[in-house]
């Protein structure tokens, strides 16, 4: 079964690690969000797709979250110690990536070009593409103002309540993205935030259209285990903007784009607009993580 994948933060690195191994790395094709790309120091930083790299080779830092494993922080403590930019932590592995990417993007590469290639400088079989080539950002509507996301995010420590969330740029689809879903044999939205993650993804010309017109399963995955997010805004974000948070109000989110959301057991999984699975979503491991994808894969089928 081919799969295409909309993903964005950390659940959705974690989720398409057991997606691989359960559909094959040969059958998985991942559109990441790039709605919080940011720049850093002159540095072109892609936060979501980076995730999707890491995490795919093993490199990810689980315990933080985000990240290189094995990270050291020598040219940070050189940016603080000059009053540099140093809000956006950066590790010096990290930095070896997007100095790369930044080169790269500045000779004129464009951005699903170089993630391929750096996938395959790092072995990796499944195609990786970012959602655009263009440049898109997410920008949040707040109480205190309206900032870019990596300023609310990082920054601001996601404290402010999002009134509207809203996307500049005008972005085409980066090659492969909607061949990717013409050829699916399904559709999957990881378990990530909708508003910030796969929403800027939706937000692509072409892509909410291709999700509309599909004829192949589209199956959903909740962010929320007992009506909270497992890390992060979400939660907070949906009760707001959405009135609560149940699987229904997530279902929400997708509505006319998924045909069945996949909920944590501790979620009411009926009186959904679409159709409702229960299942355990908490990915604390690899093999947790593509026991959800099994079933994922088990209700698109």
């Amino acid at each position: 079964m081919k799969v295409a994948l909309l993903s964005g933060g950390v659940g959705g690195a974690r989720f398409a690690c057991g997606l691989v191994a359960a559909a094959g790395p040969e059958n998985v094709t991942v559109v990441g969000n790039v709605g919080d790309d940011v720049e850093v120091l002159g540095l072109s930083v892609s936060p979501d797709l980076d995730s999707i790299l890491y995490a795919l080779a093993g490199l990810n830092d689980e315990e933080r979250g985000w990240g290189r494993a094995d990270e050291t922080w020598e040219a940070l403590g050189v940016v603080s110690q000059l009053g540099g930019e140093d809000w956006f932590r950066l590790g010096d592995r990290d930095l070896g990536l997007h100095l790369v990417r930044t080169q790269a993007l500045g000779a004129g590469e464009p951005l699903s070009t170089v993630t391929a290639r750096f996938a395959r400088s790092l072995g990796l079989e499944p195609a990786i593409l970012p959602a655009t080539d263009d440049r898109l950002r997410t920008w949040l509507d707040t109480p205190a103002g309206s900032f870019p996301f990596q300023e609310w995010f990082v920054a601001r420590g996601h404290r402010d309540e999002v009134d509207a969330v809203r996307f500049e740029g005008e972005a085409a689809p980066a090659p492969g993205v909607l061949a990717a879903l013409a050829a699916a044999d399904a559709i999957v939205i990881a378990p990530s935030n909708p508003y910030v993650s796969i929403w800027p993804i939706l937000a692509v010309a072409g892509i909410r259209d291709a999700l509309a017109a599909r004829t192949v399963p589209c199956v959903a995955v909740s962010p929320l285990v007992g009506g909270r997010a497992v890390k992060g805004p979400a939660d907070r974000m949906l009760a707001r903007m959405a009135g609560g948070t149940t699987p229904a109000h997530v279902a929400g989110c997708y509505a006319g784009l998924i045909d069945a959301l996949v909920v944590d057991e501790s979620d009411p999984a009926d009186s959904l607009p679409v159709r409702g699975i229960a299942t355990r979503t908490l990915m604390t491991d690899l093999a947790a993580s593509r026991r959800l994808a099994e079933t994922v894969l088990g209700a698109a089928a």
